[in-house]
């Protein structure tokens, strides 16, 4: 792909993300090429998932309202999510502090970290911990698992408010391991303002942010973003980067769990 067509697809999807829809023959006119080049960039933006082609032109379709419950998230996406999982764990490094957030790709990395010693581990999540302390139990890993408290969020199975944020000001964190609802160029978004607002501080604390998803994921915005593009360190997914999005990823390394010639 050539620049020139990087930069035009760039531009067709901050107009999408501005207004929600694009007009064909109005991007034609601003973008000075041909119909049949438009049609062509919006047919290939369909197929990575940003947008839905109609008449005329194409609407954005990756706004998600809701989150479905921990429980119905962990029978999706299995072999997707382990991949990103098994990767994520390898950067887990001997005496790290690291805050692990919610969520079932989380839940899947804590169940694949092996192997380090001196490490503490920090989560607001219920299952991530009980996961790394079986771990620690049985000595696939040695070190500490501190649990976050706060609220409960009987749905998603994780604390969350004042008293969990409080609790992350007290510790120096290396790495935060974070799943979202959803990443785009616009940003890194969850589904509730508690959850934002908990992956916020995480990224705050750490000195690296590592963010965990799947293919579903990206071009995906849920209601409440937490974080700009340039804040994250690395993005751990099972597949290669949109070509859209490489000239925003020079300082963020973009790790393709599923590249079986890099392991």
């Amino acid at each position: 792909m050539s620049f020139l067509s990087v930069e035009r697809k760039t531009a067709i999807l901050d107009r999408l993300h501005a207004n929600g829809k694009v007009n064909a023959a109005d991007l034609a006119r601003l973008l000075d090429v041909s119909m049949e080049t438009i049609r062509r960039d919006l047919d290939v933006l369909e197929r990575e998932g940003y947008l839905k082609r109609v008449h005329g032109g194409a609407v954005k379709v990756n706004f998600q309202l809701g989150e479905p419950p921990f429980v119905q998230r962990r029978q999706v996406r299995q072999k997707e999510k382990k991949e990103v999982a098994q990767r994520a764990a390898q950067m887990v490094k001997d005496g790290d502090t690291i805050v692990m957030g919610g969520g079932t790709t989380i839940l899947e990395m804590a169940h694949c970290i092996r192997g380090v010693n001196k490490v503490t581990m920090l989560t607001n999540s219920l299952p991530t911990a009980n996961a790394l302390l079986d771990s620690m139990n049985q000595g696939l890993f040695h070190g500490k698992v501190i649990l976050l408290g706060g609220e409960l969020n009987e749905e998603q199975y994780s604390s969350r408010g004042t008293a969990c944020e409080n609790m992350l000001d007290l510790f120096c964190v290396n790495k935060a391991f974070i799943s979202p609802g959803g990443i785009s160029l616009a940003g890194v978004t969850e589904y509730t303002l508690e959850e934002s607002s908990i992956s916020s501080k995480m990224i705050q604390v750490a000195k690296e942010a590592i963010i965990l998803v799947d293919h579903s994921k990206i071009g995906l915005e849920a209601l409440c973003k937490f974080s700009q593009l340039d804040q994250v360190h690395a993005i751990v997914c099972n597949q290669e980067e949109p070509a859209s999005w490489k000239p925003y990823l020079e300082n963020i390394d973009w790790i393709n769990a599923d590249d079986k010639a890099a392991e």
